[in-house]
């Protein structure tokens, strides 16, 4: 009579059998096994699909530790000691990030952890492009001007008789057919600005931030202090990053000798906390924040928005 096992001891079987540790039910639990009877082929089956099962649905760990980094913790038998390539980081899953921290000397400053609800959200590029569009509308100057015809200067006079000419009939000489006439339905100076909500306003710029943190181009320093004003300690700084044409330092006040040290290099620009925007994010391929800024673009992200 096939004995009936209960989900629990499915699932410790499961388990078990799923790590190679064991080739049958009965090298498990060799007395319960002897007290229960003898499982049948069909329950050896099913167990062995739920462990695998189990393991097919688990969440493997995206590092391992290593003899080197267990400092004796560990007996060094068992732990890995091939190194473990870790699978790719699901963006927008808004899980706090930690970064590393460091300066323009490239020295240990230790790290930082970062909002996942700021750096870590679901990219939308429907969003940056209504951002995008938002703020260049707004920058946009507007001050093109045509002249109507009564404000272009020239004679009021009918140029001839209404009839009798064979000429077609013309009442002035300012209007737009003539030449140095008047313009008809011209720009005039106007605001080409749009509203665009405040929330739209707000994710595009944590977007921004999510796509620089994806792609391993958001650094944070610790400060932006620098011994110097000289343009050279600057350009020498730029040229050992990897991958950085173009930078952009945000920091919560900027240092005078930083202002003046980035003012003659037009890859390296700097920017307050409080005028980082999603644009300026986009020109720069490097984005480059002191711990500073970082907090004070989470408290502005977080804080709540004015009806």
């Amino acid at each position: 009579m096939a004995l009936s096992v209960s989900r629990r001891l499915l699932r410790s079987f499961g388990s078990v059998l799923a790590s190679g540790r064991c080739d049958s039910p009965s090298s498990l639990y060799p007395s319960l096994h002897a007290s229960l009877g003898v499982v049948s082929p069909e329950e050896f089956s099913a167990v062995s699909k739920a462990g695998s099962s189990f393991l097919a649905n688990r969440r493997l760990s995206t590092s391992i530790p290593s003899p080197e980094s267990s400092g004796g913790a560990f007996p060094s038998n068992l732990l890995s000691a091939k190194p473990v390539v870790a699978s790719e980081r699901n963006i927008g899953l808004y899980q706090d990030l930690v970064i590393p921290v460091t300066n323009f000397h490239n020295e240990d400053k230790g790290f930082t952890v970062l909002a996942g609800d700021v750096f870590d959200v679901p990219i939308r590029k429907d969003i940056i492009h209504r951002v995008v569009l938002w703020q260049l509308a707004k920058r946009q100057q507007g001050t093109h001007s045509t002249k109507t015809i009564s404000e272009v200067s020239g004679t009021g006079r009918k140029p001839w008789n209404q009839k009798g000419t064979g000429r077609a009939r013309q009442g002035s000489l300012r209007s737009p057919q003539f030449r140095g006439g008047s313009t008809m339905h011209g720009p005039k100076p106007r605001s080409h600005a749009f509203k665009l909500n405040k929330k739209v306003r707000r994710l595009g710029l944590k977007i921004a931030l999510t796509a620089r943190a994806a792609e391993g181009k958001l650094l944070i320093f610790d400060d932006f202090e620098v011994p110097t004003h000289k343009t050279k300690n600057i350009a020498n700084y730029v040229q050992q990053m990897e991958d950085s044409k173009k930078l952009l330092l945000v920091d919560g006040f900027l240092p005078e000798k930083l202002k003046l040290a980035t003012q003659n290099l037009h890859y390296v620009n700097v920017l307050p906390a409080v005028g980082l925007n999603v644009y300026s994010i986009l020109q720069h391929d490097t984005l480059v924040m002191s711990r500073t800024a970082v907090n004070e673009i989470v408290e502005r992200m977080h804080t709540p928005i004015k009806r």
